[in-house]
């Protein structure tokens, strides 16, 4: 059955706003501590300036956001059904990592957690392989960023 168009424009608002959610409750953690211990600990010299951070995420959620309307597009909902929780569950902890390390400021346990985190969006994009190509490399700078970020989250715990 084909799906109508106001039906995926619907969906592909839904994941957009569903991604951006949780970039809002991830911010407002790290909103908390950004300007204030962030600033006062100690970091690697290569660690990016703090404005790159709101523009590199803001592509990361749409490609994101996307890149699970392709999957949702491309199966049925049972078929999909693997995928797009994976997709559910990288979210969630994502979101988490913001409240560890910015939240609790506690950069061991989020290194911890950002792990999990990448062993998560690793599980997403090859069960997205399986249903679009497109989505699955649409997830690949997702990765790339967040395993800079894991390295620089161990960097800053281990200085800290």
């Amino acid at each position: 059955m084909k799906k109508s168009v106001a039906k995926q424009t619907a969906i592909l608002i839904l994941f957009q706003f569903v991604c951006f959610g949780a970039a809002a409750i991830g911010g407002a953690f790290t909103a908390t501590s950004v300007r204030t211990w962030y600033l006062e600990i100690a970091k690697p010299t290569w660690t990016p300036p703090s404005w790159v951070f709101g523009p590199v995420w803001t592509i990361l959620y749409v490609l994101m956001g996307v890149s699970a309307w392709l999957v949702w597009r491309a199966a049925p909902w049972p078929n999909a059904r693997v995928a797009l929780t994976l997709f559910g569950v990288q979210l969630v902890l994502n979101t988490a990592w913001s409240i560890l390390f910015f939240g609790a400021q506690n950069p061991g346990l989020a290194f911890l957690e950002i792990l999990l985190l990448w062993c998560a969006i690793v599980a997403t994009i090859v069960t997205f392989w399986r249903h679009s190509k497109t989505a699955s490399v649409m997830l690949a700078p997702y990765l790339c960023w967040s395993s800079f970020a894991a390295f620089l989250n161990y960097a800053i715990w281990q200085m800290n």
